[in-house]
């Protein structure tokens, strides 16, 4: 239950316009003969790349996430409209003036190690991991004044200004829930219940055979009793590590491996799976996410601090062939940081860089930078995300791009853990290839790219480019208290007319990732955060029923 604030905001952040997210839901919302899902059987997944730890409140990346949401509980959880449900928290109410939130938490739930979830694990997550070392949340709670917990099952967030994105991001990944009694006093980066992790979720960590699997079972005593069996409906996963993407496909196909996501196949391995019938391959439960392929430019690099050549380098991108190219449509060029799917915040006047490398090549000859008698005006490095093929591609894509105007690249590949020191630790690099979910509200996913209090916090996915604007600290920081959603659009429109002006970030694309899992995997659809959520909802139907189906 909640009130009309709550309903309003949430309803206004609905992700609507995709083609193949409509096409979708109309496929879920479609009527069906109702199955009953079957208890029992062992789900073996893909996490690719292995995980640097298993916690989401101290790591936001993808594939920890994929673990982490199956172990840790949210206070709430988002349908195919975004709209919250509660998880954690069974309703929550939005004081008038918007300054206090209160959530009437469930009873009865449990840590995996037998103690009682009360309100003190509420506020001491938000006090001391969400508002001060989680990259997202820590600009959301930036108006945050305390968390006061009147009883073991209410949690009340004060602020001093409204924060009208918060209930955007409270699910198992956005905003997960530590156990109080294992961190507190504990240093909460290096505690070792980072790569054990003991929840509320639906399943338990069993064991990390590092490189090659990890192993959660079901959590018996889960609080989500489901309607006639109880949840989670199996009774283990098995998350297999597979750096090959030809062996993902090959697992998927053959029934080794069940389910995967975040496009762990090639675009074009996923057609030619999808038209075998062996597999089904499933855009949908991205919504939440929204993510934004991106090139981030190193300002302290005596070229790239130089605007007219980082607009130079977004004239020489081709953007629709790179989607086509490397992405085989499963996606769509950029136009601004703001993905089109967050239609009440996207700029449509912002400026634009179209495809013309006689334009890239009279910016740099403006910048001082001329070809030299090997037709090379510098060279400059890239280091790409190496979660799987496509970001390599789009490395060696860019690099023949920026071939013709002039500029030398090279290409640097690594782990995600060196990647990520090197970008967002070090900063020894010139340019680089990531993505970040872009989520239902721009303070959530995008912000945190462009604030400069982020700069040199070693913080993955926040502000890598150095780029330090007084205006557009203010704007963000004006946009995190602003009182109604009109002033929030408003403000955010101006962050992108500044940042597509000075670009310390290329945009490239809205990705459009998609999930690989077989016929017989059922109810992994319901949900738009399913991508980042748990598995709880998900059976398998027995492999002889299709079988039998299909002697009918």
């Amino acid at each position: 239950m909640h009130n009309r604030l709550t309903t309003s905001l949430i309803s206004g952040l609905v992700l609507a316009s995709l083609p193949f997210i409509a096409a979708a839901q109309t496929q879920a919302s479609a009527p069906a003969q109702a199955q009953v899902p079957k208890a029992g059987g062992t789900l073996v997944a893909i996490v690719q790349p292995e995980p640097v730890t298993l916690t989401g409140a101290v790591n936001t990346a993808q594939p920890t996430s994929l673990i982490a949401t199956n172990v840790y509980d949210g206070l709430l959880s988002y349908d195919n409209e975004l709209k919250p449900h509660g998880q954690l928290a069974e309703r929550w109410e939005v004081s008038k003036d918007g300054l206090a939130i209160t959530f009437h938490l469930r009873k009865g739930v449990k840590w995996h190690d037998g103690k009682p979830f009360t309100s003190a694990d509420v506020k001491w997550s938000v006090e001391n991991v969400w508002k001060t070392i989680h990259p997202r949340n820590k600009a959301i709670l930036v108006n945050l004044t305390q968390v006061d917990a009147p009883d073991a099952n209410t949690a009340i967030f004060r602020f001093t200004k409204p924060s009208l994105a918060l209930l955007s991001t409270l699910n198992s990944w956005g905003a997960p829930v530590l156990p109080k009694h294992l961190y507190e006093g504990t240093d909460v980066l290096n505690n070792p219940n980072n790569n054990k992790p003991i929840g509320t979720g639906p399943f338990v960590f069993k064991e990390w055979s590092r490189g090659n699997y990890i192993t959660l079972e079901r959590n018996p005593n889960y609080w989500d009793k489901g309607n006639g069996v109880a949840k989670p409906y199996l009774d283990r996963i098995i998350f297999k590590v597979v750096p090959d993407a030809g062996a993902r496909a090959a697992m998927l196909e053959n029934g080794d491996a069940q389910y995967a996501v975040f496009s762990p196949v090639p675009p074009k391995e996923a057609q030619r799976l999808a038209e075998s019938g062996k597999v089904k391959v499933e855009t949908n439960g991205y919504q939440w996410s929204s993510p934004v392929l991106y090139l981030d430019y190193n300002l302290n690099n005596k070229y790239l601090k130089d605007v007219r050549v980082r607009r130079a380098i977004a004239h020489a991108a081709n953007l629709e062939g790179l989607n086509k190219v490397v992405w085989y449509g499963y996606g769509k060029p950029s136009v601004s940081i703001v993905p089109t799917t967050l239609s009440q915040f996207f700029d449509n006047t912002v400026p634009r860089y179209p495809y013309d490398t006689k334009k890239a090549e009279a910016l740099l000859d403006e910048a001082g930078f001329p070809r030299g008698a090997d037709g090379v005006r510098f060279t400059i490095s890239n280091d790409y995300l190496p979660y799987g093929d496509d970001y390599r591609r789009t490395a060696e894509y860019l690099k023949q791009s920026l071939k013709r105007v002039g500029i030398e690249v090279n290409i640097r590949s690594q782990d995600t853990a060196a990647f990520t020191k090197r970008v967002y630790g070090d900063r020894d690099f010139d340019t680089a290839i990531t993505w970040n979910a872009s989520f239902p509200d721009p303070q959530i996913g995008l912000t945190r790219m462009y604030w400069s209090g982020w700069i040199g916090k070693n913080i993955p996915w926040t502000n890598s480019s150095g780029y330090s604007n007084p205006e557009v600290d203010r704007v963000i920081e004006q946009a995190q208290g602003a009182a109604t959603q009109a002033e929030r659009i408003a403000l955010f429109k101006k962050f992108q007319q500044i940042t597509q002006t000075e670009l310390p970030t290329l945009p490239l694309i809205e990705l459009h990732f998609f999930t690989v899992h077989s016929p017989r995997l059922k109810g992994i659809t319901q949900d738009g955060d399913q991508s980042q959520g748990s598995l709880k909802n998900a059976w398998l139907e027995p492999a002889n029923a299709n079988v039998a189906k299909a002697g009918q």
